[in-house]
């Protein structure tokens, strides 16, 4: 950053004629830059996180035969507030034919109650792993428990569509 910072301070003492065109094209490279490689990154982590990730193995018989959606959830969490919206429509559209289980972690008193549900359906291992993380969002194969997609606040209804319909593809 500081490298780019340099050569458009060279430039502007350079040529002040030049200074208005360079800056909006350097910007725009180095804006162009930076989100390639945060998309990368993205990418690179989801692979990474959910390459051999599984919740500890199949789940509970009532899960079974559709892909099931869990949202680690948390009433004072804004990223929780900002995927609701997609998550709502997932469940409209995906009614009868996706599992939808919400871990709700808002407080000690919730939390146990989610535990043991968790423990139920065969997501304990998963909730103890996630249970800090609110907004995050899995897609799991309830036959394998094995982790399909993971998402951090991700409110992009596209992502998540594109790997249920791959899912329920499968079943």
């Amino acid at each position: 950053m500081h490298k780019h910072a340099n050569l458009l301070l060279k430039i502007c003492l350079s040529s002040l004629v030049l200074t208005g065109s360079m800056v909006g094209i350097n910007s725009a490279s180095i804006s162009a830059e930076a989100e390639s490689q945060s998309s990368i990154a993205k990418i690179a982590q989801a692979n990474l996180s959910t390459a051999k990730a599984n919740v500890g193995g199949p789940l509970a018989k009532e899960l079974q035969g559709k892909p099931l959606v869990v949202d680690v959830f948390a009433t004072w969490c804004s990223g929780c507030k900002n995927i609701a919206p997609t998550l709502s429509q997932l469940k409209q559209e995906y009614s009868g034919k996706v599992n939808f289980v919400v871990l709700d972690v808002t407080d000690k008193a919730t939390f146990k109650q989610t535990e043991a549900m968790a423990e139920k359906l065969g997501l304990g291992k998963f909730l103890e792993n996630n249970k800090s993380k609110t907004s995050t969002v899995a897609i799991v194969d309830p036959a394998t428990g094995n982790i399909l997609a993971l998402y951090q606040n991700n409110p992009n209804k596209a992502e998540y569509t594109k790997i249920l319909k791959t899912a329920l593809a499968k079943n």
